[in-house]
């Protein structure tokens, strides 16, 4: 199906007029038979003068029938169905009644896009919310391993469901079309987790100019690109539902609070992103739009840090950054001993900060520590 790019600035909106006691998920169908829906509005291509005529024709029809319509027709564009579920919502579009299903979990019912999503450290925060009820928009570069893990999640049998985007961070046309298609599979999201990152360790003697420069591109030019273009969806959702707030969350790191000794590449993007946190917290938080970052401490179990080949055990190994380190144990065990819990982070001690960001409704532009004891705020 080959949809309108202004459904982007009109789902969102229509996603919240039609969410009552809870967001609903809307799902756009160029397919769809027009007589099925309850209420039909034309679209003339201007944002606000469309969203008041589907504000106004929904109103009419509540009046006059006492409920929301299901099932709206934006002419031009295509038929739309809000539903509980994207699975109910499919069911409507073929003319079909919904049966209710429960949805269950602490995040059931909320949408979430996730870079970096499809493996690693990404790939459980997105596991996690899956099985907490959360609707999910897998976004990574790894199009075999994001289509087969989606898949995986779809299999388990819940209402909610799992998508995969293939998008380059660095590349802002790759991060518009992440929003578009996200916006195509649910008519919007909740939170907009900016995990998506590169580390590579070296000194200034061994770092060349250009893996500075991709380095740079990815972790902090890519967090101002997901930030710009996430943002203007979720201000539209807070501006048509009273008492709704939307978040952008980066996973940081504890390196962007403490400098990294030949790693500074990462750290310094890292830093970086934390400054683009408390600048983008400032703009947005009147919008009710939350900006946080959540710094982990080292996820030792993770591909990042345990890869054979590529990992940073072996990197630091390679780049003596351990002194008298000779093996792959010794680096392990040299960084371990510098966590106070004595152990590395995991995807649950992380996971639980998503929450308490996502739950609140005062902090904003925040730099969350969850390193064990290893880094605390100053």
């Amino acid at each position: 199906m080959t949809f309108d790019k202004k459904i982007v600035e009109i789902l969102p909106a229509l996603r919240m007029i039609l969410s009552e006691e809870i967001v609903k998920v809307a799902r756009l169908s160029v397919d769809a038979d027009a007589s099925i829906a309850c209420v039909s509005v034309e679209v003339e291509g201007h944002q606000e003068s469309d969203i008041e005529n589907i504000k106004s024709a929904i109103a009419k029809y509540k009046a006059s029938e006492g409920k929301l319509p299901g099932i709206i027709n934006l002419k031009g564009v295509g038929v739309v169905a809000v539903a509980n579920t994207p699975y109910q919502a499919d069911i409507l579009l073929q003319g079909e009644e919904v049966v209710d299903i429960k949805n269950e979990g602490r995040v059931a019912g909320k949408t979430a896009i996730i870079t970096g999503g499809a493996q690693g450290f990404g790939g459980g925060l997105v596991e996690g919310m899956f099985k907490d009820g959360c609707n999910i928009v897998i976004a990574d570069l790894n199009e075999e391993k994001g289509k087969e893990f989606a898949q995986t999640l779809n299999n388990m049998g819940k209402p909610n469901q799992a998508v995969f985007v293939k998008v380059d961070v660095s590349d802002a046309e790759s991060v518009q079309q992440l929003i578009f298609e996200a916006v195509c599979a649910f008519g919007g999201f909740d939170v907009f987790i900016s995990n998506a990152g590169v580390l590579r360790a070296g000194g200034l003697d061994e770092m060349t100019p250009e893996t500075f420069d991709f380095m740079t591109k990815v972790n902090y030019s890519g967090y101002f690109n997901c930030a710009k273009y996430a943002s203007s969806v979720l201000k539209l959702q807070t501006a048509n539902r009273i008492g709704y707030y939307g978040d952008i969350i980066q996973i940081n790191s504890k390196s962007g609070l403490k400098g990294s000794n030949r790693n500074f590449a990462y750290a310094g993007g890292k830093f970086g992103g934390i400054g683009l946190t408390q600048s983008f917290a400032l703009e947005l938080m009147p919008s009710r739009v939350k900006v946080n970052s959540i710094c982990p401490g080292n996820f030792f179990d993770g591909p990042l840090w345990s890869d054979p080949e590529k990992g940073l055990f072996v990197q630091y190994l390679n780049a003596g950054k351990v002194k008298g380190a000779e093996t792959i144990e010794d680096v392990k065990a040299f960084y371990e001993a510098q966590v106070p819990a004595g152990r590395g982070c995991t995807v649950i001690d992380v996971l639980r900060a998503v929450y308490y960001i996502m739950e609140q409704e005062y902090e904003t532009g925040q730099a969350v520590p969850v390193t064990g004891g290893q880094e605390m705020l100053k």
